[in-house]
């Protein structure tokens, strides 16, 4: 692109400028396509979680033996050492779990090389860094009910210590199989809000753990990462399905945002919410889950209904029904985000070490308004 190309391009908002090249995942909104490493979310959303964390930081399969060294080093980077419990147990407990997050973030103790396991310095780090996030949002959630924290073991998976130390139980099969698609589904997206944020921190030649705190802060924005709490919110004002209908009319009519209704990448139905919606229905099978999750299908149907009188299509997006997911394993409405990052960040890791080779200073220019003085 030329000097003068440049200067006439204009974008707010960067929307259909192309800043970079991937080879971590693909998202053609067009066909209602989402791909990991070339490989579809349809056949991967159900591989273990690690499975899929190694494909996306190194493009390929782990063998066995990889598989296990990750396992490990998980493991072994799991517990918070005396200083990162000081600085969680220091921070007023009316933080919320995002901000904790991007506060903490960049006080964790990370390994000069993971030489030991083959990984690369940033690797090692990026790895550790992830296994700490579910014990610092594990911990925080009992410190603010005025608990104890329950220490991380390395006799269970992640996901299963991450709900044992936040309830003092490990989850049911079927329990954590849908936690961990779930998981999955979020763990990476493209050139989003967040993951072009890391970019441009990561242009300045900052630290991983910068990079990732920036990353984390941009998830928190309100038009970024809490639609499936506001989903649920919805879910909980309308409060039975049969009032549904009329919610949606009067949202509409008033131009009120359905939060979780449609995406901005997808004109087709989001394949992660084709995937997510019917271990949904299978998991909030009685009490509140029940009728939080009948009552987001029946508003998803008056919005298709009401839509279609237009000449529109609109589907769910995966954020729709991923709050009723978390309520039915007894994730509180404000965590929900904080699971988002849990999973992301490996994406976050993943654009971290595919740009930093190639990376320059991110410098956009700014179209300059002369002010006018009276």
């Amino acid at each position: 692109m030329t000097g003068m190309q440049t200067q006439d391009i204009y974008s707010t908002d960067l929307a259909g400028i192309i800043v970079g090249e991937t080879a971590i995942s693909d998202v053609q909104g067009e066909r209602g396509v989402l791909s990991y490493r070339g490989h579809m979310i349809e056949s991967i959303a159900h591989k273990p979680f690690l499975q899929v964390a190694w494909l996306l930081v190194f493009g390929e399969w782990p063998t066995p033996h990889e598989e296990h060294q990750l396992a490990e080093f998980t493991a072994l980077h799991r517990r918070l050492n005396a200083v990162e419990l000081g600085v969680l147990q220091a921070l007023p407990r009316e933080l919320h779990p995002m901000l904790m997050l991007q506060s903490v973030i960049p006080t964790l103790a990370v390994p000069e090389n993971g030489q030991d396991f083959g990984f690369s310095t940033d690797v090692a780090q990026g790895f550790a860094i992830a296994a700490k996030l579910p014990v610092l949002v594990a911990a925080w959630y009992r410190l603010r009910r005025g608990e104890n924290i329950i220490p991380s073991s390395d006799s269970y998976s992640p996901n299963d210590d991450f709900f044992r130390m936040l309830h003092g139980r490990v989850p049911t099969p079927e329990q954590i199989n849908v936690f961990d698609t779930a998981q999955i589904l979020q763990m990476e997206h493209s050139y989003n809000a967040r993951t072009f944020a890391g970019r441009v921190c990561a242009s300045t030649e900052a630290p991983l753990q910068s990079v990732l705190s920036v990353s984390v802060g941009t998830l928190f924005g309100a038009l970024h990462g809490g639609a499936d709490q506001a989903a649920l919110a919805m879910a909980r004002t309308i409060g039975d399905p049969l009032a549904a209908t009329e919610y949606v009319r009067q949202c509409l009519g008033n131009k009120i945002k359905i939060m979780g209704m449609g995406h901005r990448e997808y004109k087709l139905v989001d394949p992660r919410a084709r995937i997510l919606k019917p271990m949904a229905a299978k998991l909030c099978n009685s009490g509140e889950s029940r009728r939080l999750f009948e009552v987001l299908c029946a508003v998803e149907d008056a919005c298709q209904r009401e839509f279609s009188k237009q000449g529109k299509q609109i589907w769910a997006n995966v954020e729709f029904y991923k709050g009723a997911v978390f309520h039915s394993l007894g994730i509180p409405d404000d965590f929900f985000t904080a699971m988002f990052a849990m999973a992301r960040v490996y994406g976050y890791l993943a654009h971290y070490l595919e740009f930093k080779p190639v990376a320059r200073l991110i410098r956009p220019r700014a179209r300059y308004v002369a002010h006018h003085q009276c």
